[in-house]
């Protein structure tokens, strides 16, 4: 795999003050957010950009939650987050709005992705374990509710699943439902 490194930067944030790091991979550039102080074992969050709730704060999703409660969680314990360009589960943002607007339509998460002809998850985690390589991590505590990633994640021992669970709205719950009833995410 033909990565490019960034230079380390500093980032402060109203979360708290980080590192970032960006890993470039074919056409993808990836983002690493991280602190000063981490266990030999840290907290790591993989998160998949999602513009619409990340940058928009849309509540069809939890990922600006998600988000916000990860960054919130490694400025006061140390960690990182790994911030993976792969939107809409990595169908694109052009295929995500068609995506949504099959959903307003009243189709699923899932049934939107097939009926554009996508599975209802593309996306993919292998760059994660270069990632941690880079740092020298080969054990963390993984913040997250996908059995995929989980599994996907190759050569770093998970010690630990930290669940995030968000409280749900009217718009996003039968999202978050589809996550773990058909997705079999962990609750």
């Amino acid at each position: 795999m033909n990565i490019q490194i960034s230079q380390e930067a500093n980032l402060p944030s109203r979360f708290g003050d980080f590192k970032v790091k960006s890993f470039k991979e074919k056409d993808k550039e990836h983002l690493v957010i991280y602190t000063d102080h981490m266990e030999k074992t840290p907290i790591v969050r993989v998160h998949s950009e999602c513009l619409t709730g990340d940058a928009i704060g849309s509540l069809k999703c939890d990922c600006r939650d998600q988000l916000e409660y990860a960054l919130s969680m490694i400025a006061k314990t140390g960690g990182m987050v790994i911030y993976l360009r792969q939107e809409g589960r990595n169908i694109g943002l052009f295929n995500k709005i068609n995506a949504y607007a099959l959903q307003d339509k009243g189709l699923n998460t899932i049934e939107a992705n097939h009926q554009l002809g996508f599975a209802a998850d593309e996306r993919s985690y292998e760059i994660v374990t270069t990632i941690l390589h880079h740092f020298n991590i080969h054990a963390i505590k993984l913040l997250t509710n996908n059995p995929n990633k989980i599994s996907s994640i190759s050569d770093v021992k998970i010690v630990e699943r930290i669940p995030i669970i968000m409280k749900s709205n009217k718009f996003n719950e039968g999202y978050i439902n589809v996550k773990k009833d058909e997705m079999g995410h962990l609750f």
